[in-house]
């Protein structure tokens, strides 16, 4: 007869993700995790895998409670500037007032195992694709209601502000002095038009 779990792994999960988002990979041990969620090592291992495991689950798990938010964001109706406008200041907003300096858990990622990494380095891409999906497919809409002049290529805007928003989040881990952030933010959004 197979034993019942003595833990929620769900709630596990999730405080995996907590401590992975806050100490990053290397430096959460498979001792800490074992401490943090209170669960025997093996059944940690049997039901995640190892640490590299777990992190990729609390990796996915951080992109399903995060990643919808700017699709919606960007959905709304109606005029679609002032939204795009709205999330940038945001992420900037987000930036210089993260007081653990966890920043985001997608770029901390990226740079700590995307380079070498090969799996998280996909899940990370995974998630940038869809943030780049989602302001490519809000600019098409401001360019196709007269928001976002003719000249004004939506792709490539779309590329520059994914690549803007994930700079200010590793800006703000170092350097989270809001009049840089909120500087940087109406420059990069100068070229919307």
């Amino acid at each position: 007869m197979a034993r019942t779990k003595e833990f929620d792994p769900d709630a596990a999960l999730q405080s995996a993700l907590e401590l992975f988002w806050t100490r990053g990979y290397e430096a959460t041990s498979m001792a800490d995790l074992v401490e943090h969620l209170g669960i025997a090592r093996a059944s940690l291992y049997a039901t995640f895998g190892g640490k590299h495991e777990l992190y990729l689950k609390a990796l996915r798990r951080y992109g399903e409670q995060h990643g919808p938010r700017v699709a919606e964001e960007l959905a709304q109706p109606g005029p679609v500037l002032p939204a795009v406008r709205a999330l940038v200041h945001r992420f900037a907003g987000e930036a210089s007032r993260d007081d653990l300096r966890r920043g985001c858990f997608v770029t901390n990622t990226a740079v700590e195992l995307g380079p070498h990494d090969p799996p998280s380095a996909r899940l990370v891409e995974e998630s940038w694709h869809g943030l780049e999906a989602n302001l490519t497919s809000a600019l098409m809409r401001a360019r196709a209601q007269g928001e976002l002049p003719p000249d004004r290529d939506p792709v490539a805007l779309g590329r520059m502000l994914l690549v803007f928003l994930q700079g200010l989040r590793v800006t703000g881990k170092v350097s989270p002095e809001p009049g840089r952030l909120r500087d940087a933010a109406d420059q990069a959004l100068s070229l919307l038009g």
